[in-house]
This record gives structure tokens, C-alpha cells and sequence, in this order.
């Protein structure tokens, strides 16, 4: 077996179910709050093949996750997305924070999962398993909190399309979240630019960066305490 197939087959089942839940999550939220929209149009599963998105659950996440084991040999930072589940927030019984409930409710799964890696950690430390398939359990389970947080914190960003932004849209008063929501079909745009490109014309600007050093690694350390681990 190639020794970089472990780590592969580690990453890519740990994104997979990542994005797969974070989306499937806003369907089940919607559906709650009112809206079968996702059911109707067969999106409210957990079948990954239901969520992929050609370029960002496959080419992004695969080209991410090969690079980084040709270059450093491990895998470290993992990004991707999937179809976004289809919500019609005139259907929701409360339109205004029915979606902001669904938006929240993608963000949180990742939150929730994160934690439940770490908790099945326990249950690996309790079980004789050979070494081998030990240590890759022990990769898989933190490559799960791993791109749970990532994908969970970096859809907070506020800025629409991400979840952030239709929260935080929500919350404004409509005189101003209504204009600012509009900025969903240019919003894509801006992420990329702002993420992206701007950090290729400036080393000071790394967004990217930041969010792994102020944000997702110190959530990395409150989900391993929260689940009982000393650092």
C-alpha cells in the first residue's frame, strides 16, 4: 500500500462528512422551520453524492489534499464546498429569522461533529486495536475536528453568500439587511477577491492565515479540553 493512501483516505472521508452534514443540515433546519424546498427538490439527504460540487467537493479539496502530500507529506488545511441546499425563506414560518436559524444551522453540525471526534478519541484509548490502524484512527478523528472547524468558522465569515453573512443580514434592521443581502450575487466575488487574490498582491493580507491562527486553532484547543483532553 502507498504510504500516502492512509492519509488520503483519512482527509477525504473527514471533508466528505464535513461538508456533507454542514449541508444536509441546512435542509433539515429549513424543513423544520417550515420550508420543504430541499425535500422536494431531493436534496435533504445524507448521500454526498446528493451535495457534490464538481469544482469545490472535488478539484479544490483534491488538488488541497495532493499538494500538500507531495509537498509536506501530511495533510494540514482543508477547504472545499458543497451544492448549496436550495431554502425559499417566504416559505419559513418566520422569513427574517427562520433564515438566519437555517444559515446557523450549518456552522453548528460542524461545531457539534468537531466535538464528537474528540469524544470518540475516549473510545479509541478503551479499545486494543494494532498500532497501525490506531494511529489512523487517531489521523482520521483529528482531521474530522479539523475541517469541521475550518469549514464551519470560515462560512461565518459575514459576508453573503456564507452562512455569516445571512446571519448577520437577518439580524440587521431591513432597512439595511435587505440591501446588504443583495450583495449574495456579488458575494462570491468578494470571497474570492478578498480571500484569495488580495493575499497574492500583499503578504500582509492573509485572511486565510488568520482564521487558522485566531480562530480555528484556538477552537481546536477548547474542543480537545471540552472533551477532556489536557494540551
Amino acid at each position: 500500500m502507498p504510504e500516502w493512501l492512509p492519509e488520503l483516505l483519512a482527509a477525504a472521508i473527514a471533508a466528505i462528512l464535513a461538508i456533507t452534514l454542514h449541508e444536509a443540515a441546512h435542509g433539515y433546519a429549513a424543513l423544520w422551520l417550515g420550508d420543504d424546498t430541499a425535500q422536494r427538490a431531493g436534496r435533504l439527504s445524507l448521500n454526498p453524492i446528493r451535495h457534490v460540487d464538481p469544482v469545490g467537493t472535488v478539484l479544490l479539496p483534491g488538488f488541497l489534499v495532493i499538494s500538500q502530500l507531495l509537498t509536506i507529506g501530511t495533510v494540514q488545511v482543508m477547504f472545499g464546498w458543497a451544492k448549496p441546499v436550495p431554502v425559499n425563506p417566504f416559505r419559513l414560518r418566520n422569513a427574517r429569522f427562520g433564515m438566519v436559524a437555517v444559515a446557523a444551522a450549518g456552522p453548528a453540525i460542524n461545531m457539534v461533529l468537531a466535538f464528537l471526534a474528540a469524544l470518540s478519541g475516549h473510545v479509541v484509548d478503551a479499545v486494543t486495536l494494532p498500532p497501525e490502524l490506531s494511529a489512523w484512527v487517531y489521523r482520521l478523528l483529528s482531521l474530522m475536528i479539523l475541517s469541521n472547524l475550518l469549514l464551519g468558522l470560515f462560512n461565518l465569515i459575514p459576508i453573503p453568500p456564507m452562512d455569516g453573512g445571512r446571519i448577520l443580514g437577518g439580524l440587521l434592521p431591513p432597512r439595511l439587511g435587505i440591501p446588504f443581502l443583495r450583495l449574495d450575487r456579488l458575494g462570491l466575488l468578494l470571497v474570492v477577491l478578498v480571500l484569495f487574490i488580495l493575499p497574492q498582491l500583499s503578504s500582509a493580507w492573509d485572511p486565510m492565515g488568520w482564521l487558522l491562527r485566531y480562530a480555528v486553532g484556538p477552537a481546536f484547543s477548547i474542543v480537545m479540553r471540552a472533551a477532556g483532553y489536557g494540551l
